[in-house]
């Protein structure tokens, strides 16, 4: 399962992957990002009590040599590793679980009842359906295709 990654960065999570999990981190995943004219492969980490500075400092220095010498990809300019952050897209199966019964929103490619976003919290996984508990106790459910993000919410 690529989680819609490119190829260049699913064979980024494939090599590094194992190589971060060893660490008791999480590799969430890898994207290449275009930000004003530097390329920047971007990997973000997790772990359940957070991650610090130095966790990316020493997953950086760990996966840059296996990029560049084991993978010979030079397709980026910078290496960045960071937290998915508080908000973070829930994109996998493992996402959609470990987030179950949180406060999620969810946004639509189209609108539906006047609405492109919901929130709610989130209900058991379904590889078909996106399922929400708004805050009247009622049920959402979406069908996956009609779902262009599923993100962590915090109510203010």
């Amino acid at each position: 399962m690529t989680d819609g990654r490119s190829p260049a960065a699913q064979k980024v999570f494939a090599a590094a992957a194992p190589l971060i999990e060893a660490l008791d981190i999480e590799l969430v995943d890898v994207e290449y990002v275009r930000e004003n004219q530097a390329r920047i492969l971007r990997l973000y980490i997790d772990k359940p009590d957070g991650v610090t500075v130095e966790d990316c400092a020493t997953v950086s220095r760990m996966v840059d040599p296996v990029i560049d010498h084991e993978l010979g990809l030079k397709t980026h300019d910078y290496l960045e590793v960071s937290s998915p952050g508080l908000q973070r897209i829930l994109k996998t199966e493992r996402d959609f679980k470990r987030y179950e019964g949180e406060w999620v929103e969810v946004t639509l490619y189209r609108a539906l009842d006047g609405r492109r976003k919901y929130q709610g919290v989130l209900g058991p996984y379904a590889s078909d359906q996106v399922v929400i508990r708004l805050e009247d106790d009622s049920e959402r459910i979406f069908a996956r295709e009609l779902v262009a993000r599923t993100r962590r919410f915090f109510r203010g």
